[in-house]
């Protein structure tokens, strides 16, 4: 890696990578040859094999869609979030599992999830319901599914077994948009879920805040929050960019086409003056953040064979399919239906 290379990757969000191994231990068990996949996502053997190694989130979430790919599994970041062994999260954990209640240990993973993943930033809030929720810092929402279904999985599974119940949130709800069959999701979590939804969060009963944490130990709890607040310390945190911002903010209007500038400058806090002096110091503009962001999702979209080019057409706020086609002609030098078909080997 090139000196300048390396000191964007030391900038950017980071994460212990413990999903990146999860991933790759699952493909390399199942027979896929693993190291092109490695190179792919950008990333090397060293910081899969060095356990200490941390790793850029995009990386991460790059890693995982190449495996899902590879493995054929469209839900993979869910089935290892069922499966793993939670100590692996490290202090995290143990600082959860020796709090009193429920509602001190996700007070505490809000505060310390930073500790695993620079990217990720989880939400409590306690009012008549609980809601458990996760945002990105510095890490474009639409670029990922697998980890985002990952940390959502892996919150709920804590709650059950921090407190030995099968607790079932009243809605489980995620940003991205996901086609087919995600029976396997409803029956995990007991309740309705639904994507496109602007938010991944999942909604319990106020009640649950209160629920012991089976066994608990307060003594041991103290000397760890002092432990993850010298980690927490030790770490700048990322406030993200302007520019992730930005595709977090058009993500969830993008379908209804509404993803405007002066509806994003409004979202933000800021006028559509300010947007743009800001994005223009970047050397950017709304224009082609919105044009690059659409290009992405084009591509990821047309490689799923479950999405009809109308249906592709609508999720990136084209209310014309033609138009999408025009556009994608621009993006790549091919119509839609000729990338997947080369992409599918008819070609």
């Amino acid at each position: 890696m090139r000196d300048s290379d390396a000191r964007r990757s030391n900038s950017l969000p980071s994460t212990t990578g413990s999903i990146t191994r999860l991933a790759f231990a699952r493909a390399r068990d199942a027979g896929i040859d693993v190291k092109p996949l490695v190179q792919k996502a950008d990333l090397t053997m060293r910081q899969i094999e060095d356990r200490t190694a941390r790793i850029p989130v995009h990386n991460q979430i790059q890693f995982l869609e190449l495996a899902a790919d590879a493995l054929g599994d469209d839900l993979l970041g869910f089935h290892l979030a069922r499966e793993y062994d939670r100590r692996q999260i490290g202090l995290l954990h143990y600082v959860l599992t020796s709090s009193d209640t429920l509602g001190d240990a996700m007070q505490r993973a809000a505060r310390y999830s930073t500790i695993v993943n620079e990217g990720v930033v989880v939400r409590y809030v306690q009012r008549e319901e609980v809601i458990i929720g996760v945002e990105y810092a510095g890490v474009a929402r639409h670029s990922d599914r697998h980890q985002m279904e990952f940390w959502m999985t892996g919150l709920v599974r804590s709650c059950r077994e921090l407190t030995g119940r099968h607790l079932l949130p009243l809605r489980v709800q995620f940003a991205h948009h996901r086609h087919g069959d995600w029976a396997e999701l409803t029956t995990y979590f007991g309740c309705e879920v639904a994507f496109d939804a602007g938010v991944d969060q999942a909604t319990f009963p106020g009640a649950v805040k209160d629920l012991a944490v089976v066994g608990s130990d307060p003594y041991l709890n103290n000397l760890l929050i002092a432990s993850a607040e010298e980690a927490l310390a030790e770490r700048a945190t990322r406030s993200g960019n302007l520019r992730s911002d930005v595709e977090n903010a058009i993500a969830p209007l993008l379908p209804h086409g509404k993803a405007s500038v002066a509806e994003i400058a409004r979202r933000l806090g800021l006028s559509q003056r300010t947007l743009a002096r800001r994005l223009a110091q970047d050397g950017l503009t709304f224009g082609r953040i919105l044009d690059e962001m659409r290009a992405d999702l084009a591509q990821r979209h047309v490689r799923n064979s479950a999405y009809s080019i109308s249906q592709i057409a609508w999720l990136l706020g084209y209310q014309e399919a033609s138009a999408f086609t025009h556009a994608f002609k621009r993006w790549t030098g091919h119509t839609p239906r000729a990338m997947r078909a080369r992409e599918s080997g008819a070609a």
